[in-house]
């Protein structure tokens, strides 16, 4: 699973404006650190941005006549709003020429890494520990995950990227 833990290590990592909660989740799904906090104020996402070496998605054409964005200091790109989560998790790839990676976590974005069962056990569903033997944990947030139906059907959405 993802390994890197540093925005642009080997991969770019992005902050989504406030209308992109959903693409931040399917970015991270992709493989890529997306944070994204809601209602987050403008100026607020462009400092973190900025401070954080991310890029910025937006659909708000005012947001990228910012003083940091047109000077080239924080790296924006425009996301068409008026498309599905999917069709918009396209448009980030294609735009900025990415392949989809190993999942991160989808609470937080941080990178996952395998662990026994045992040490799962506590913390996943009876039935979906019994029919799962891939557990992960996120190295920032400490959430477990595991290879059930969920995430089946997340690949299938990917898969058609």
């Amino acid at each position: 699973m993802a390994d890197d833990e540093t925005p642009g290590a080997d991969a770019p990592a992005f902050w989504c404006d406030a209308m992109f909660g959903g693409l931040a989740r399917w970015l991270r799904a992709a493989g890529y650190d997306a944070a994204w906090v809601e209602g987050i104020d403008d100026a607020e996402l462009v400092r973190r941005a900025l401070a954080e070496g991310r890029i910025l998605l937006t659909a708000d054409t005012r947001l990228v006549e910012h003083g940091a964005i047109r000077s080239g200091r924080v790296r924006a790109l425009l996301v068409p709003h008026a498309r599905d989560k999917i069709e918009q998790l396209r448009f980030v790839l294609s735009a900025l020429g990415l392949a989809r990676r190993e999942a991160r976590c989808m609470a937080c974005g941080g990178g996952l890494r395998r662990i026994p069962p045992e040490a799962a056990r506590p913390e996943v569903p009876p039935r979906s520990f019994a029919s799962c033997d891939e557990f992960y944990r996120c190295k920032r947030c400490a959430k477990v995950f595991w290879r059930g139906t969920h995430w089946e059907r997340i690949e299938v959405r990917l898969a058609s990227l």
